[in-house]
């Protein structure tokens, strides 16, 4: 299958998933789930629990904190190499304007990360809520309009592989960086 075709049905299968009311309580909870994987406000939350958590947090909210800011760099990176347009549409404009880049999905690569790492640094429960709202961040974004289908798996198969990266690299991450640890 040519690249054309295959855009084509990502584009074709995209809008078929897509809202077509701006009103009502599905878009209340799309645009929720849309707004949740905003890096900004993770990285505020993680800032803040390193400041006010306790120790063991501490560990947690650094590794989780150097893992988004790479992940960011790297999606970036990829963004401004492809430079895909996004999908038309109305909705997310402020999304629209800082980026508009849609290819991959820097909504749902975060997500699948910080799923994939709540996993590992636990707790259990942080892990089962993390795992539970990722996939709902990705249907999200492409529901408004903001995000091909396969912008969204592609960003969940980078943050997941990110994720077990830096899984793998946090034993050399606290030797080299015990401040943090």
């Amino acid at each position: 299958m040519s690249l054309q075709r295959w855009l084509e049905r990502d584009s074709f299968y995209s809008k078929s998933l897509q809202l077509k009311k701006t009103k009502g309580i599905w878009h209340a909870i799309c645009v929720f789930f849309a707004h949740s994987g905003d890096s900004w406000f993770w990285l505020i939350a993680l800032v803040l629990i390193w400041f006010f958590g306790n120790p063991e947090w501490h560990v947690r909210a650094s590794f989780l904190i150097i893992e988004l800011v790479f992940l960011a760099i790297l999606v970036l990176i990829i963004k401004f190499s492809i430079k895909r347009p996004r999908p038309e549409g109305d909705w997310g404009n402020i999304y629209r304007a800082a980026d508009p880049h849609s290819f991959p999905s820097g909504h749902a690569a975060r997500a699948a990360a910080l799923a994939v790492m709540a996993i590992s640094v636990g707790p259990t429960w942080f892990a089962i809520v993390l795992c539970l709202w990722a996939p709902l961040v990705g249907i999200a974004r492409v529901m408004l309009g903001v995000h091909y289908l396969s912008d969204v798996i592609i960003g969940w198969l980078i943050g997941i592989s990110v994720a077990i990266l830096a899984i793998i690299l946090l034993p050399v991450m606290q030797n080299l960086l015990p401040f943090m640890f």
